[in-house]
C-alpha cells in the first residue's frame, strides 16, 4: 500500500502544478507532468502501482484539465485525443520501466547468488581433506538458510560425518529418508514428495558417477528450510560441495598412488642393494666352501651343509631380485632389442625373435644386470640348476645361439660380450 500512497502524492504534486502553469500556458504542456510520476513509480514500487498512476494521472488530467472541466467528460475531439494518448504513453512507460526494474532486480539476485556460491567455493578450496570440507558445507549451508544442516554418508547405513550444531540427532524415519536420498540420488523428507514424516529435508550431494553424500536441513519453527525461489541456489552449492568431495578423493588417491611408488622404489632399491651387496660376499662364500672341499682334512660334512646353505641364500636372493617392482612388467629396450619379461617375449628391430627355454633364460639373467659381469657360474647355476654351474659348455652353446638370432654380426658380438675366463655381459651397442 505504500507504493499506492507515493504513487498518489506524485499525482497530486503533477495536477497542482498544472493548475500552476495552465492559466498561463494551456493545458497542452500540463500532459508531460504526468509522465514523471508514472516513471517514478514504475521503477521504485513495480508494475501493479505504475498502472494505476498511469490510470489515475489520465482521470486527473481530464477531469481539471479537458472542458467541461470538473467532469470525466469530453466535448473536444482533440482532448480525447490527448487524453488517450496520455494513457497510452504512461501505459507503455510503466511497463517498459517496470521490465526493466524486474531486470535490474534479478540481475541482482544472480550477482548475489553467484557471490554466494563463489564464497562457499572459495572457503572448500581451502579445505585440505573430505572432514574439513564437510564441517565447512554444514556451517555454510546453516547460515544461507537459517537452518540446522547435517552431512550424512554411507548408503545403507547413514551416518552423520558433520553437524553444524552439537548433539544433533536423527529420528529412525529421518534416517530412512537420508537413506533413500544417498540411494536414489533424488530429494527426501518435510517439503518433498517423499517421506512426509521426516522433520528434516534431505537433498543429494552427487557427481556424475555417484551420491557421495546427503545434506540435510531442518528448521526449528517446522517451516520447510528451502524456499522454491532458493531452490536453484542450493542446487548449485549442493554442486560445489560434490566438486569439493570429488577432488578431495582424487587428491586422496593421488597420495596413495605416491605412497605406493615411493616404497616400491624403496622396496626396490632395497633389493639393488641386497643383489649387488650380498651376492658378491655369498659368491665369495661358495668359493671358499669349494676350496674347503678340494683341501685334505677338514670336517667335510660342514663344509657340504655350508655349500648348500649359500646355494640356497643366493637362490633366495636371487628370487628377492626378480621380484623387484617392475622388473618384470615392462619391456626392457637394450638398442634395437626389446625384452618383455612379462611375456617372455624376445623382439629385434620389432620382429619377434624365437629362443628355446634356456636360450630366454640366460639372455633374461644378463638383461636383469644389464652392463654387469655375470660369472660362468652364476649363468649355469640361474638357468641349469646347482649341479650344472661346472658344466660351460652349455653356457657357450646357449651363447651362440643368442648371437646368431641377436647379432648383427654374430662374430663381432655387440650385445653379449664375453669377459675371458670370467663370465658374459650384455651391453647397449
Amino acid at each position: 500500500m505504500g507504493g499506492y500512497a507515493v504513487t498518489l502524492l506524485l499525482i497530486a504534486g503533477a495536477t497542482l502544478a498544472g493548475l500552476l502553469i495552465a492559466p498561463r500556458w494551456g493545458s497542452g504542456p500540463v500532459a508531460l507532468l504526468y509522465i514523471p510520476p508514472v516513471l517514478v513509480a514504475a521503477t521504485t514500487c513495480g508494475l501493479g502501482p505504475a498502472l494505476a498512476t498511469a490510470i489515475v494521472s489520465t482521470l486527473g488530467y481530464n477531469f481539471y484539465f479537458t472542458e467541461p472541466y470538473g467532469t470525466f467528460i469530453i466535448n473536444s475531439p482533440a482532448d480525447i485525443v490527448t487524453v488517450a494518448v496520455l494513457f497510452l504513453v504512461a501505459a507503455v512507460t510503466s511497463r517498459l520501466a517496470a521490465s526493466l526494474r524486474e531486470q535490474s532486480r534479478r540481475a541482482d539476485a544472480n550477482a548475489a547468488r553467484n557471490a554466494t556460491i563463489a564464497g562457499l567455493a572459495r572457503r572448500l578450496l581451502s579445505c585440505t581433506g573430505e572432514q574439513d570440507i564437510a564441517d565447512v558445507a554444514v556451517r555454510e549451508l546453516a547460515r544461507l538458510f537459517g537452518s540446522h544442516a547435517v552431512l550424512l554418508t554411507g548408503r545403507e547405513v547413514p551416518r552423520i560425518a558433520a553437524a553444524a550444531s552439537a548433539g544433533i540427532a536423527l529420528s529412525p524415519s529421518e534416517l530412512a529418508a537420508a537413506a533413500l536420498t544417498l540411494e536414489t540420488g533424488e530429494p527426501s523428507g518435510r517439503g518433498v514428495d517423499r517421506v512426509h514424516l521426516a522433520d528434516w529435508q534431505f537433498h543429494p550431494v552427487a557427481s556424475d558417477h555417484a551420491v557421495l553424500a546427503a545434506i540435510g536441513l531442518a528448521r526449528e519453527d517446522g517451516v520447510p528450510p528451502v524456499p522454491e525461489d532458493k531452490r536453484q541456489l542450493l542446487d548449485n552449492l549442493l554442486d560445489q560441495i560434490a566438486l569439493a568431495l570429488e577432488r578431495a578423493r582424487l587428491e586422496g588417491e593421488a597420495r596413495e598412488v605416491a605412497a605406493l611408488r615411493e616404497r616400491d622404489r624403496l622396496r626396490s632399491a632395497l633389493l639393488t642393494s641386497i643383489g649387488e651387496d650380498v651376492k658378491p660376499r655369498l659368491n665369495a662364500i661358495a668359493a671358499a666352501a669349494r676350496a674347503l672341499r678340494r683341501a685334505e682334512g677338514g670336517d667335510k660334512g660342514l663344509v657340504a651343509t655350508v655349500a648348500t646353505e649359500t646355494t640356497h641364500l643366493d637362490r633366495y636372493i636371487d628370487g628377492l631380485v626378480d621380484l623387484s617392482p617392475g622388473a618384470t612388467q615392462e619391456p626392457l629396450a637394450i638398442g634395437s632389442l626389446s625384452i618383455d619379461f612379462h611375456r617372455r617375449t624376445v623382439r629385434r628391430e620389432g620382429d619377434e625373435v624365437h629362443l628355446t627355454p634356456k636360450e630366454y633364460a640366460v639372455l633374461a639373467e644378463l638383461a636383469k644386470h644389464t652392463g654387469r659381469v655375470l660369472t660362468h657360474a652364476h649363468l649355469l647355476r640361474s638357468v641349469w640348476g646347482p649341479a650344472q654351474q661346472n658344466n660351460i659348455d652349455y653356457l657357450r652353446v646357449a651363447v651362440r645361439a643368442l648371437r646368431q638370432k641377436l647379432e648383427r654380426d654374430p662374430a663381432r658380438p655387440e650385445l653379449i660380450i664375453n669377459e675371458p675366463a670370467v663370465g658374459y655381459r650384455l651391453v647397449a651397442p
